[in-house]
């Protein structure tokens, strides 16, 4: 019992960063069930690094300022998210090729944006986040974040669910999928900014999509596998910082490789559409 809930009882840093770390447990997972069902799970990545030059800004122009950054990384992430579908229609090529060039284009400028500074150290923030060291405003980023989230995707549910499984009956019934598009992508930036600051860019997708994927192994509809990627993602959270302040190790790659390691368990021995599940069914009788 001392070893589970003594660190978060002795240091208030800790507990800050549960608590940030539960807040984007409970609305990152459901948006990458949304996008793991529309087999666009590389779009959170994409816009994880899309948001790197407007954060880099926001930082040269206000330093370490959650509100800066935050606008800064906002606005780059949806014209990113825009800017693959405009130049799909524009050209006639594939949205995921303009995204792609888009997505590694960013990075590239955000990276040099904060290399112009000569710090390192504000580089590796950047890239790889500070769970530990969130602060109030970073603390009500995630938690407004959450609070944004939830809601909106109650309110967005039925046609997201329909543009996922039977997108021609979702504009048969006049879904205006367009529009819905657009806020689910405005969500995900939302929400990948709200990571940045506890895991940074390279790995502010870690407790959206992991638990997503591994939610597949647990349920087979839509709301089952959301609620066990908010369970998936809450744990992953717990054991990723109890192993940071017990083995010594970096907090925001012990949450993914927390989540890395429930996903390997998920695959090898979860209840649907795992190995066990596959090679251990019982063969039907014949007749």
């Amino acid at each position: 019992m001392e070893a589970l809930f003594g660190p978060f009882a002795e240091f208030g840093f800790l507990r800050r960063a549960l608590a940030g770390c539960l807040a984007l447990a409970l609305s990152a997972p459901p948006l990458g069930v949304f996008l793991m069902l529309r087999r666009t799970s590389l779009t959170a990545e994409v816009l994880a690094h899309g948001v790197t030059p407007g954060i880099a800004a926001g930082y040269l122009l206000a330093g370490l300022s959650v509100p800066a950054m935050a606008a800064g990384g906002l606005v780059a992430g949806l014209l990113v998210a825009v800017g693959g579908g405009a130049l799909a229609r524009a050209t006639g090529g594939r949205e995921d090729a303009g995204l792609t060039a888009l997505y590694l284009i960013a990075l590239a400028l955000g990276v040099t944006l904060v290399s112009l500074r000569g710090d390192t150290g504000d580089l590796t923030h950047l890239l790889f986040g500070q769970v530990l060291g969130v602060d109030d405003p970073a603390l009500l980023l995630m938690a407004g974040v959450a609070s944004l989230t939830l809601p909106a995707l109650a309110v967005g549910w039925r046609p997201l669910a329909a543009e996922c499984f039977d997108p021609d009956f979702a504009r048969a019934q006049g879904l205006q999928g367009g529009w819905w598009q657009a806020g689910f992508l405005g969500l995900v930036v939302l929400n990948v900014l709200a990571a940045f600051q506890a895991m940074g860019t390279l790995m502010a997708v870690g407790l959206m999509m992991l638990p997503a994927v591994t939610a597949r192994h647990w349920a087979r509809h839509l709301g089952g596998m959301v609620l066990a990627s908010v369970i998936i993602a809450v744990v992953a959270a717990v054991v990723g910082l109890l192993g940071s302040y017990h083995l010594d190790l970096p907090s925001g790659p012990a949450i993914v490789l927390a989540a890395g390691l429930l996903w390997v368990a998920s695959v090898v021995a979860g209840p649907v559409d795992s190995m066990a599940a596959r090679y251990l069914r019982r063969p039907h009788l014949a007749g």
